[in-house]
């Protein structure tokens, strides 16, 4: 598989490229500061709704096994109802491979270890459309191919290259682990009792986001987050947090992002909601 190859096509809107290196766009196309649906994520603190954590990656529940089976995990002075241990990437491995990123922590964490080509190989490239937006009278519309099936767009070149979980779930079936969609707070805890990571699609340090609809070529629409996409795991929770794996790590927009933070169910439950609530729970593999 050669991810790489590019179709010639006119990419409308912003590109991830243009992005980072701050490069001035067209009058026709819109720049961040002239959106004002949402207050800026540029503009904020990024800590606003984030705490850092002391990083762990030995305390608690290992992947796969019930809370039940550990005395309660203490941690930055409060209780955890679950914990899980998950590695820590130090990195990503591009700019905007943060789903393949996410993935290789929960992966490693049930001992299995893929590279991001083999990654892609598995849940499969659609760059038959190069991702675009417009804006209209009914919000932001984004044109791209079946990001619910297979990882679209260029992750060197362009701001809104993506997959949703139900692609990315691929990944998790190939090694034999097991899959199941939470796409609700009940749900998720569930799952955490029971010792799996939660995948999911969120915001990059939970921040403002402007409203998208993405559409497909067959049709199907799903709603997302225009330009600051991200893919984290729950790896615990209380009554109040959440805990977070983050593989992102420092950037220009936060010198200081850690790889563990915690945030306030509200928070989550409000970021995971704006990307459809696109979620899943990853099991060790079905005995037998």
């Amino acid at each position: 598989m050669t991810p790489f190859n590019h179709t010639p096509h006119p990419t409308r809107g912003l590109t991830r490229r243009q992005l980072v290196a701050g490069a001035t766009l067209g009058a026709a196309a819109l720049s961040l500061g002239d959106i004002p649906r949402h207050a800026s994520a540029q503009s904020m603190d990024p800590f606003t709704f984030i705490t850092t954590m002391t990083t762990t990656t030995d305390v608690g529940q290992v992947a796969g096994q019930p809370a039940s089976e550990i005395d309660r995990v203490v941690a930055d002075g409060w209780y955890w109802d679950a914990y899980i241990q998950l590695p820590v990437k130090e990195g990503q491995d591009f700019h905007f491979t943060c789903e393949f990123d996410s993935s290789w922590i929960v992966l490693k964490a049930y001992g299995f270890d893929l590279t991001l080509e083999e990654q892609m190989g598995i849940v499969g490239v659609d760059n038959a459309i190069e991702p675009w937006y417009e804006e209209t009278e009914s919000g932001f519309r984004v044109w791209g191919g079946d990001i619910d099936e297979f990882y679209c767009g260029h992750y060197d070149t362009n701001i809104l290259t993506r997959a949703r979980c139900n692609a990315m779930r691929k990944v998790f079936e190939e090694v034999g682990l097991g899959v199941t969609f939470t796409p609700d707070r009940p749900l998720i805890e569930a799952a955490l009792l029971r010792g799996e990571p939660v995948y999911f699609k969120s915001t990059v340090d939970f921040l403002p986001w402007r409203d998208a609809t993405w559409h497909t070529p067959d049709g199907d629409t799903f709603p997302v987050v225009l330009t600051n996409d991200h893919a984290l795991t729950v790896m615990g929770f209380n009554a109040d947090e959440v805990i977070v794996r983050d593989p992102l790590g420092p950037t220009t927009t936060n010198y200081n992002r850690p790889w563990q933070y915690r945030v306030s169910w509200d928070r989550f439950l409000e970021v995971i909601a704006a990307q459809g609530n696109d979620a899943i729970a990853i099991a060790p593999a079905p005995l037998g």
